[in-house]
């Protein structure tokens, strides 16, 4: 039987040649279909050349389709890899970090969190309500590869609207920490241990070990000491003190990177603090940046890509690939997975998207219980999913005002602007986005 892996999003190129490279590594999905569906043409046909080219170069009897129709993509798919951005770079990005700094609201990201967050769910999550519908038509024991931010918005607004659908949430933090941690203190990151719980972006190590001996007295001591962290190993702009500052308080480490966790915590991004700007690194602005480098590096990739040179092709550490291995193969494997909470955390709200350990093999994904989060991570983590609830609560009863409420609750917006402020600055994004939000969210009532 020939696996169908459709890509809804694939013009995120970079990322597809990861997923697709990673495959091709596996015999049991060497000779796949790779059907790639994208509505931006000219990226669609960049994908199709480099996933051609990685074929070529592994010598896989592997095959590829290019389309710009959804349901063509999705007709008798096994997996569906969503890897989109609606609304773009331009103006969608640039609208969630001008507008709320025209109130002295300071991002970094803005892809998860805080009205930049609010904002991208509201666009996302309605595309995302579309593939899962076609799915349900077109391949409904598909599994859905959900990488697509915010992670946990989205996992949570699918599960509520499509609650048989075969989902998991995915994303790196989690590998791209052991490596940071690793690089840190000058260890193979494959010998490091580590139990994971939590929320996307906001999940904890509870245990990080190196042969059976615990890594945070090395951490803590290295920080304090003024050793750790050492330069930064994958976010040159970011020297990484954020999460450091973080466990010295709280106890334990974060599994997203500083400039994310900056804009999700009242604590480091504040009108007047440059000091802490300063001290800790942190990068305002980054996303756009990062946004404008990978947009100007993809033009010489896709330039070499179209030598007739053999390409390399390297694994990845996505889980996509090893996710569709486990299944189709039916041998186990352990991956950090987001999926609604139905008990593996029990101390976070029912329903809620949440990240832990989780087992994949022929019957899927099956996540592991986890019920001892130390309490002031369970605090935080709840600060979190009020936005997230909020937000999935609009977009389900089609109810604007839980837009502005889910603002309200952001804690990085409610330490910086006061409640009339939060609510023109949603007003405000809200019209500038216009038509890229459902029509119900330009209902604004008055304050």
């Amino acid at each position: 039987m020939t696996v169908k892996i459709a890509f809804i999003g694939a013009g995120s190129t970079i990322f597809m040649k990861n997923i697709v490279g990673d495959a091709l590594h596996y015999d049991a999905l060497k000779s796949a279909e790779f059907a790639l569906m994208d509505i931006d043409t000219k990226r669609l046909e960049e994908s199709e050349l480099v996933a051609k080219k990685l074929i070529e170069a592994m010598d896989a009897p592997a095959t590829v389709t290019a389309t710009t129709d959804r349901a063509c993509a999705l007709d008798g798919a096994d997996f569906v890899v969503t890897a989109f951005q609606i609304g773009g770079y331009k103006p969608s990005t640039i609208i969630d970090f001008e507008i709320p700094k025209q109130y002295g609201l300071r991002q970094t990201i803005a892809d998860t969190l805080g009205v930049g967050g609010i904002m991208r769910g509201l666009r996302t999550v309605p595309h995302l309500w579309a593939v899962a519908e076609d799915m349900a038509r077109l391949c409904p024991d598909a599994l859905m590869l959900q990488y697509v931010n915010p992670m946990a918005i989205n996992t949570w607004a699918l599960a509520k609207r499509y609650p048989h659908l075969n989902q998991v949430g995915l994303c790196h933090s989690v590998q791209n920490t052991v490596e940071e941690i690793a690089h840190d203190l000058d260890l193979p990151k494959d010998e490091i241990r580590h139990r994971v719980a939590g929320i996307n972006h906001v999940a904890f190590f509870l245990k990080l070990e190196h042969q059976g001996q615990s890594l945070y007295p090395r951490l803590m001591e290295g920080y304090r000491g003024g050793r750790l962290p050492k330069a930064p190993l994958l976010m040159p702009r970011c020297p990484n003190k954020v999460r450091y500052e973080v466990m010295d308080h709280l106890g334990y480490f974060c599994t997203e990177s500083s400039e994310h966790l900056a804009e999700y915590v009242p604590w480091f991004i504040k009108e007047g603090r440059e000091d802490l700007i300063e001290t800790f690194g942190i990068p305002l602005d980054e996303y756009p940046t990062r946004c404008i480098e990978q947009a100007e590096g993809w033009t010489s990739q896709a330039a070499d890509f179209r030598t007739p040179e053999k390409v390399e092709v390297k694994k990845s550490h996505e889980f996509a690939a090893e996710i569709m291995n486990a299944v189709i193969t039916d041998t186990p494997t352990t991956i950090t997975g987001n999926l609604p909470n139905r008990g593996q955390l029990p101390q976070l709200p029912m329903g809620a998207a949440v990240e832990t350990p989780t087992l994949i093999d022929a019957n899927g994904p099956q996540p592991t219980l986890i019920d001892d989060i130390p309490p002031q991570l369970v605090a935080l983590m709840r600060s979190q999913i009020n936005v997230h609830e909020l937000t999935v609560r609009a977009l389900l009863e089609e109810n604007p005002e839980h837009l502005y409420h889910a603002a309200y609750m952001d804690p990085h917006t409610a330490a910086e602007l006061d409640l009339r402020q939060i609510r023109s600055l949603v007003t405000d994004l809200l019209a500038a986005h216009g038509d890229m939000v459902p029509a119900w969210a330009q209902r604004r009532q008055a304050a």
